[in-house]
């Protein structure tokens, strides 16, 4: 059973109708959700991260789960700016996600930057339909959504850095689960020089 409120907002900002609000309100909690939940997944590869590029993986990541932590106070506070009821409890969060949860546990900094990489593309390709679906009827929500994306794209390019070779191309390409972009991105490692 889904947690989050279905019911229109009894009041919203000047020039948007409550019925818009309330659908911005929906796909904005669907994001609160999806940056609550990275949010998590990085500070578990922060304590889960093992290898040679420990320190380097492991420091790059707190100031990624600082930032997404911002990222989904501004998002909370716009759903309540638009009259609804932001739910950013854990129950709300599992009950109301559509993914599952982040497959690699203790792990080569390398593994966890693969999966991380395939985390970073879908939550992008998710925020860039919100940012999208904003463009008319709310320019001040897709405004965020915009700022976040640049955030969201940069940490992902912070990722990518480890997994591209001299080529060009990413370990992670075409892998489609979590284990497969690890094990690639391994793979791939080991047989550089």
């Amino acid at each position: 059973m889904a947690v989050a409120s279905e019911t229109t907002p009894q009041y919203t900002v000047p020039g948007l109708s409550t019925e818009d609000s309330s659908s911005i309100v929906t796909l904005l909690q669907k994001r609160l959700h999806a940056l609550n939940d990275l949010a998590l997944t990085l500070k578990h590869v922060h304590w889960n991260v093992v290898g040679p590029h420990f320190i380097a993986v492991h420091e790059m990541i707190d100031p990624q789960v600082d930032q997404v932590r911002a990222m989904t106070d501004d998002l909370a506070e716009r759903i309540s700016t638009l009259g609804g009821e932001p739910h950013g409890t854990p129950g709300a969060l599992v009950a109301d996600r559509t993914w599952d949860d982040y497959s690699i546990g203790r792990a080569e900094a390398i593994e966890h930057l693969g999966a991380l990489d395939l985390v970073y593309t879908e939550l992008i390709k998710d925020h860039r339909d919100a940012m999208q679906a904003t463009e008319t009827s709310d320019p001040v929500t897709q405004d965020m959504l915009i700022e976040q994306l640049r955030g969201l794209e940069l940490f992902q390019w912070f990722v990518r850095a480890h997994l591209e070779n001299s080529g060009g191309r990413l370990s992670t390409a075409r892998a489609t689960t979590e284990q497969a972009a690890a094990k690639q991105a391994a793979d791939q490692a080991r047989n550089q020089p």
